[in-house]
């Protein structure tokens, strides 16, 4: 076929797909069914393979995906993203419109109101009209590079038309709709796969999935709100968002420019309850200062800008019934109920339980089976109940009694020092504590032993492979390969494969090199998180030292204090916690904190506090400067500090506190100086 043709024919593909999509996102409308849809994509990506001499980073074969990530690096903002103060009521309102008078001089304020789109915020840039680069929000400075999932978002231009800028970045919000959602969990039940719990957790786990093609069977869409541009051209924030949509982003044609705060009030008013109608979740209102020379003016606070805020709806709540109460085990053998509820959907997704936390909280909400309850999701994710509604009650209802047996194993429930949480003290052969300590010793901050999830962790208690973590360490290939267990409550069975047997063992094989403090960590110590572990570590050197230390030893090492040493004592004063390290120390496992070849004394004895974020290093390389010039690092401030190094974004309450302590403090260049 001639060259001429066929390069016509990929363009004219091209262009039918790109008209298709904006016609199916921006518009709702479908004029071809799916299947002549994917017909035209395959044959331009046939096409696309056949002869490359035409491929172009704009096609809209892209957005299938293909691409593997094996790692997502991270790269610094051209301009932090920052996060929004929040709003609750028109009071609050009167006081912002306030402020922004007081601050600006002026009588008179206007400002655009958008809706507040609850998914995952991104960052994308472009140069010469061309896609380049999507960031995750990160910490705000620094973000994941996420290109490869972002491009097959199918709302999202990969080449602008009519862009006047060489260089813009634009700044929007990735999300799964409702009726997308519902399809994406219709798929996963006709799969027997367990389903995704809300559309904002499904989307921010689908942009960091390795494999783009997966991404792009996510349906996810993107709106754009922001316009990050230096070239005068633009005097509002309605400017930029007409701007956009005519170069061709998604921009929701719900924003609206209010001339003073009045008209703010209405189109929040107005859309409390209309926006349940949306197809897409919302919680609240952002409201901005419309004018840019004005944003610029009242610039940014450490964390939010001064010229935004967000408006939130208060927590959508809904009726339902209490059918059962049960109780689960955690690793360290406290017992907590949850409520199974009649399911109920809010703010997105069906609820079917509750935690009720502890004894004190079903005291105090007085809670009992077969109540009638108020339920919400606290900040729009976790379910929780906040009153009963006693007037449908019936008076048979008994008093609900807590457990005083495990639910598990059987054993009588203890209660440790009046507090309000039982616990089973059964712990070596109570299942669900033996796999909890487990999990925690495998999870990232510990062993980071990745290749095993929760249900295979289960299934090889289940068939006594292990009882403790470190049996994992003695797993033979034989004793897995075709290992088949329940995954998951429906009965579904799962047979350990070669690959899946290989990739296990590799991973825990992979973990012995990991450092002392991580395994400290992953022994599951009441009290000792991942930096109590590096301090003790750090100050111990090694295992048989911490197991040896008195009580009063261990509370003079910085920052620990009395619960910590009590748990330490206590944890290596049984008999099997000690032939658990004896048996990981056979296992050949890092007892010993790695030698650190100093560079220098210059900083001896002096303890830093690192806090902000940083041009030249990340705040991990800059505390790994001081302890290799013998200083020591602290996470919080007290009068035995000696310097803060403060960066972009320090946080208020410790520049207060510092400055109350007369600690002083000094900048990255300060500091590079010092050593």
């Amino acid at each position: 076929m001639n060259k001429d043709l066929i390069k016509n024919k990929i363009e004219e593909l091209r262009k039918e797909i790109e008209f298709h999509n904006k016609l199916y996102y921006d518009e709702s409308k479908n004029i071809i069914s799916d299947y002549e849809y994917d017909l035209k994509m395959n044959e331009l990506i046939s096409l696309e393979k056949k002869y490359p001499e035409f491929s172009s980073k704009t096609s809209p074969s892209l957005k299938v995906g293909g691409k593997i990530t094996k790692e997502f690096n991270s790269f610094k903002h051209d301009e932090q993203m920052l996060s929004l103060g929040n709003t609750y009521s028109n009071e609050d309102l009167n006081d912002f419109d306030k402020r922004i008078k007081k601050l600006l001089k002026k009588e008179s304020i206007e400002y655009v109101c958008e809706l507040k789109y609850d998914g995952v915020a991104l960052s994308i840039k472009y140069e010469n009209n061309i896609f380049k680069r999507a960031l995750t929000r990160g910490d705000g400075k620094y973000g994941d590079d996420i290109s490869n999932n972002v491009q097959t978002i199918k709302t999202l231009p990969l080449k602008l038309k009519n862009n006047q800028e060489s260089e813009l970045e634009v700044r929007g919000e990735a999300f799964i709709s409702k009726s997308n959602f519902e399809l994406l969990n219709k798929e996963k039940k006709e799969n027997n796969e367990q389903l995704f719990s809300n559309p904002r957790n499904t989307a921010s786990g689908s942009l960091k999935l390795q494999d783009s093609s997966e991404v792009s069977k996510r349906r996810i869409n993107c709106y754009i709100y922001s316009l990050k541009s230096n070239s005068g051209l633009f005097k509002t924030h309605e400017e930029c968002l007409i701007y956009l949509r005519k170069i061709g982003f998604n921009v929701p044609n719900t924003f609206k420019k209010c001339n003073n705060i009045e008209e703010v009030k209405e189109y929040v008013k107005d859309w409390e309850l209309k926006r349940h109608d949306l197809d897409v979740e919302t919680d609240g209102i952002v409201i901005k200062v419309n004018n840019i020379d004005d944003q610029n003016r009242l610039g940014n606070t450490s964390k939010s800008p001064r010229w935004a805020i967000a408006y939130k709806y208060k927590a959508e709540s809904k009726v339902t019934k209490i059918n059962n109460i049960i109780f689960q085990v955690g690793r360290t053998g406290a017992v907590t109920p949850v409520a199974l509820l009649d399911p109920v959907l809010i703010s997105g997704s069906v609820v079917k339980r509750a935690s009720l936390h502890n004894h004190n909280e079903i005291k105090r909400l007085d809670i009992r089976l077969n109540d009638y309850v108020n339920i919400e999701k606290g900040g729009e994710i976790i379910p929780k109940i906040t009153s009963v509604i006693k007037e449908k009650r019936a008076n048979s209802y008994n008093k609900f009694e807590f457990t005083k047996i495990c639910p598990s194993c059987g054993s009588n429930l203890e209660i440790e020092n009046n507090q309000a949480v039982s616990y089973c003290k059964n712990d070596l052969r109570c299942k669900p504590q033996i796999s909890g300590r487990i999990e925690h010793f495998i999870s990232k901050n510990a062993m980071n032993i990745d290749k095993l999830g929760p249900e295979t962790i289960k299934g090889f208690i289940d068939k006594e492979i292990i009882k403790t973590p470190a049996d994992l360490y003695k797993i033979q290939y034989n004793d897995i390969i075709n290992l088949e267990f329940k995954l998951d409550e429906k009965d579904k069975i799962r047979s350990l494969k070669e690959k899946s047997c290989n990739n296990i063992l590799s991973s825990i094989s992979r973990s012995k090199s990991k450092p002392f403090s991580n395994l400290l960590f992953g022994l599951g110590i009441r009290y000792v998180g991942k930096t109590t572990a590096e301090k003790l570590t750090s100050h111990f050197k090694n295992i048989d030292n911490i197991i040896n230390a008195s009580y009063e030893e261990i509370v003079e090492v910085d920052e620990i204090g009395e619960k910590i040493a009590e748990s330490l004592t206590s944890f290596f004063s049984i008999e099997n916690n000690i032939t658990l390290i004896n048996n990981l120390k056979a296992a050949g496992l890092n007892f010993q904190e790695n030698k650190i070849d100093k560079k220098s004394n210059k900083l001896n004895d002096l303890v830093f506090v690192v806090s902000g974020t940083f041009s030249s290093f990340s705040r991990e390389e800059l505390e790994e400067k001081i302890k290799l010039n013998g200083g020591k690092v602290s996470k919080s401030l007290s009068s035995k500090t000696n310097f803060v190094i403060f960066g972009d974004n320090m946080g208020p309450k410790k520049r207060i506190k510092a400055v109350e302590l007369n600690i002083k403090m000094i900048s990255e260049n300060d500091f590079i100086s010092m050593i």
